[in-house]
């Protein structure tokens, strides 16, 4: 019986997580919307920042953002190509390797980023905070 309390717990402790990662990308896209862009859309635009100097000579693999972002590969695919054609990054040949892709951030989205990053910690402090 104790064995079965302990499982349940476990279960309902998932399941806060699963309600609380959704009613925050729910939150997350809701005020990101207005700026154009969706959750998913920030997290590739983060994680270039994150790897994007000043001078603008620095992205990522595809492979790399995959590995940290959790979408499907096409997915991912279709995102970047979403933000490629709205300008907001650059995609290019892999220096050492010519069968990968780099991607970067282009001014106009180190400029988007920079007005929506407040937005979204924003929310995550509004959604995560005890």
């Amino acid at each position: 019986m104790a064995a079965k309390r302990a499982e349940q717990a476990l279960v309902d402790q998932w399941r806060d997580i699963l309600a609380l990662h959704a009613r925050t990308q729910c939150e997350l896209d809701r005020a990101l919307h207005g700026h154009g862009l969706c959750a998913s859309d920030f997290e590739v635009l983060d994680l270039l920042s994150q790897n994007t100097g000043a001078d603008s000579g620095c992205s990522l693999r595809v492979q790399e953002i995959s590995d940290r972002i959790h979408l499907s590969q096409s997915a991912l695919s279709r995102l970047i190509a979403r933000l490629e054609r709205d300008g907001l990054v650059e995609r290019g040949l892999c220096e050492e390797d010519r069968r990968g892709v780099r991607v970067a951030l282009t001014a106009k989205g180190r400029a988007l980023y920079g007005q929506v990053l407040p937005v979204q910690r924003a929310v995550l402090t509004r959604m995560l905070t005890v």
